[in-house]
């Protein structure tokens, strides 16, 4: 059946578990997906010689580089896990760097968006020879996003660099994957599961059970960031970790044989606030105490129970800048930095610990 158009109620999204995964136990599908996009960029070098005014022709000299980003309401972690990231849950007393999953070396994991008949549901629908199924192969995190925002969901936003994309029929799904020294196709099949509303129980959550916790910069900034009535009102709050990767390449090989990540690695916190109370301090008094501090970020569920912890160790007051005109509400803008660190250090980087404890992956 030819289609008209798709639209989003057509198509789920799916991660697999690593680049060579192909059982339906090493693919899942992520919850509450609002948008996801990609795109391929190929560079060529074009060959002049004297005596001709055209080309002779353009070598493709580096292997295309293919992009995808998505975003997703936030819930309670299980996406997160899914996309590789270490989330700490229940009682488990070990803690580990967010970003740690994605900082050693690999093949990447793939990506999948199914898409099904015109007017038709995802959910409940078995793929079948005229649904289309997009794979990104060997997908890197680039890029992690959270937004907290008054008056919007919290919202993650998520980008990767892959090294090949490909489409099949639904009922035979072809590996996008590549064999990273050659380009050659890895060659196996991958089965997905059948689309569901997730295993989540938040069907999201709301500004409303946000709490941005700088107390621990109070007397550092010049605005009242105390507990109190009194202290700066938030109004937004947007945490970025940027994983740039570099990619690898030897003679002898078209494709890059690693994509690594560029260290050091600093993670951003900006913060919106209307202004209420002023803290007597002076800049020169920073300069001589500084110290690093730590930043929460709690968004509690429906019950009122904590969904998501983002504890940002080791941070530092970066800029804070005053806004003040003519029929608006004076705001300030602050903006922390904290470093990702090693495996063992445990006073820097990003620390999240979520409710869900369904595993990832089979």
């Amino acid at each position: 059946m030819a289609r008209n158009r798709v639209i989003y109620q057509s198509e789920a999204l799916f991660s697999s578990k690593d680049a060579t995964a192909t059982i339906v136990g090493h693919h899942k599908q992520l919850e509450r997906v609002q948008s996801a996009n990609y795109s391929f960029n190929i560079n060529r070098q074009d060959v002049n010689q004297y005596g001709q005014l055209a080309k002779m022709g353009s070598l493709i000299l580096d292997a295309p580089t293919v992009s995808a980003d998505f975003s997703y309401l936030a819930t309670d972690g299980f996406n997160e896990r899914l996309l590789g990231f270490y989330v700490r849950t229940g009682d488990a007393e070990d803690e580990g760097g967010f970003a740690s999953g994605h900082l050693v070396e690999g093949s990447g994991r793939n990506l999948f968006i199914s898409t099904v008949g015109e007017g038709n549901d995802a959910l409940g629908t078995t793929l079948a020879s005229t649904h289309d199924v997009i794979g990104i192969g060997n997908a890197y995190l680039s890029d992690y996003s959270l937004d907290l925002s008054v008056g919007s969901l919290p919202t993650v936003s998520v980008t990767f660099e892959g090294s090949n994309i490909n489409v099949s029929a639904g009922n035979s799904i072809s590996n996008p994957a590549v064999n990273q020294t050659d380009g050659s196709a890895v060659g196996s099949t991958v089965t997905l599961p059948a689309v569901t509303t997730g295993v989540s129980d938040e069907i999201a959550l709301r500004p409303g059970d946000v709490t941005v916790d700088i107390t621990s910069f109070d007397g550092v900034s010049l605005s009242d960031l105390t507990a109190s009535a009194d202290a700066i009102h938030v109004q937004s709050a947007s945490l970025s970790l940027p994983l740039s990767r570099s990619p690898l390449e030897r003679l002898g090989t078209k494709y890059a044989y690693a994509r690594s990540v560029d260290y050091p690695v600093t993670a951003s916190l900006s913060v919106n606030a209307i202004v209420n109370e002023l803290e007597a301090g002076a800049l020169n008094d920073l300069v001589t105490t500084d110290t690093e501090k730590t930043i929460t970020l709690s968004l509690k569920g429906h019950a009122g129970d904590d969904a998501l912890i983002y504890t940002l160790k080791g941070c530092t007051l970066n800029s804070e800048s005053f806004s003040s005109s003519v029929g608006s509400n004076k705001s300030v803008d602050l903006t922390f930095t904290t470093q990702i660190g090693g495996p063992n250090d445990t006073t820097h980087g990003i620390l999240v610990s979520g409710r869900n404890d369904t595993a990832g992956y089979a």
